[in-house]
């Protein structure tokens, strides 16, 4: 996968409204450097976007683009910058013109939540790929027919996808040593002063442990299990059984080193789950309460909104409209859950 003659290896990166700067930054850094280490140009990268224009990040930055996709000359790949909000992408131009990219064969990468762009033009079907982990539940549900994985990034034959973050740097980098060698991706990674070129198959989050500040062997193991049932939640019985606990030692360790009981941490985490796919997603908010253990839309909204002071309903009509969310005592969720 080199650009032959020895001109440069042209990577359009196509710019999608609210694109994560990190990712995309990252990524366009390491093949500078690259040029840098190597005291010649070995990569180029148009900036394209979906008509042209600049386009802002969700930090809000624009970043400026040289044209639309169908109007840039050769390519020998295409990475698709995502970031928020991806799921309401839906630019039919640009899906085909990536499909005739790929027929006139580019390789294709996505930065972030990319990854949906490219699913979304059936261009990932069968291949493994990877997303933003909050992404993962939802990007699973809506694409059955593609490999999903949890890995910092991935490779499949002429596909590459990231999770983002930082997680663009590593994967140019794998690339980069592809091409010309392992020495020159190392010469970038020092300039960067990145100490470890890590591999794609490396697990996105931090460890547990590291994350949540919990040292207590059985409470992570009991916080972890929690984790992987959002959808069907376990009973604090179950769960205190799996670890050798009773209910009440259970709790008092919950009380000891969180300072709430377990019902009451899971919930939250239930909570917050709902709440990004509320924002982040364009699920129903019915199944968005399936898809995080209430089988009952009343309880759902009473929960949703003694945690965060509205109900469901109001923070999907914040995201889409920018308007005050109404006052507590109008509650319009029962009758869309139901």
């Amino acid at each position: 996968m080199t650009s032959g003659g020895g001109t440069p290896y042209r990577i359009g990166f196509l710019l999608v409204p609210n694109f994560s700067m990190i990712a995309f930054s990252s990524a366009v850094e390491a093949l500078r450097l690259a040029n840098w280490v190597v005291s010649r140009e070995i990569y180029s990268w148009p900036l394209i976007s979906v008509d042209g224009n600049p386009v802002a990040a969700s930090n809000g930055v624009e970043v400026g683009t040289a044209t639309k996709l169908a109007d840039e000359g050769p390519l020998d790949a295409v990475f698709v910058c995502g970031g928020r909000d991806i799921n309401h992408f839906d630019d039919r131009t640009v899906l085909a013109g990536l499909r005739r990219r790929v027929a006139h064969g580019a390789t294709l990468g996505a930065l972030c939540t990319g990854t949906y762009v490219l699913a979304s033009a059936g261009l990932l079907d069968g291949y493994r790929c990877t997303i933003h982990w909050e992404n993962m539940p939802a990007f699973v549900e809506a694409f059955p027919n593609v490999e999903a994985t949890t890995e910092l990034y991935a490779v499949d034959r002429n596909r590459y996808s990231c999770a983002g973050g930082t997680s663009a740097l590593d994967m140019m980098l794998h690339l980069i040593a592809n091409q010309h060698g392992h020495e020159v991706a190392a010469g970038v990674s020092d300039e960067l002063i990145h100490h470890r070129i890590r591999d794609g198959n490396e697990g996105q989050r931090m460890d547990l442990r590291s994350r949540s500040g919990i040292s207590h062997p059985k409470l992570l193991a009991v916080v972890g299990a929690m984790e992987e049932n959002i959808e069907n939640p376990m009973s604090c019985s179950e769960m205190a059984g799996d670890v050798g606990l009773s209910t009440r030692q259970l709790e008092r360790l919950f009380q000891t080193y969180l300072g709430v009981p377990p019902t009451r941490y899971y919930l939250r985490m239930r909570l917050d789950r709902a709440r990004f796919l509320l924002r982040q997603t364009s699920m129903a908010i019915f199944d968005v309460a399936l898809a995080t253990g209430f089988i009952s839309a009343s309880h759902f909204s009473k929960c949703y909104r003694e945690q965060f002071g509205s109900p469901p309903s109001a923070e999907r009509r914040r995201k889409f409209t920018n308007v005050s969310p109404p006052p507590l005592e109008q509650d319009a969720d029962t009758a869309a859950l139901g």
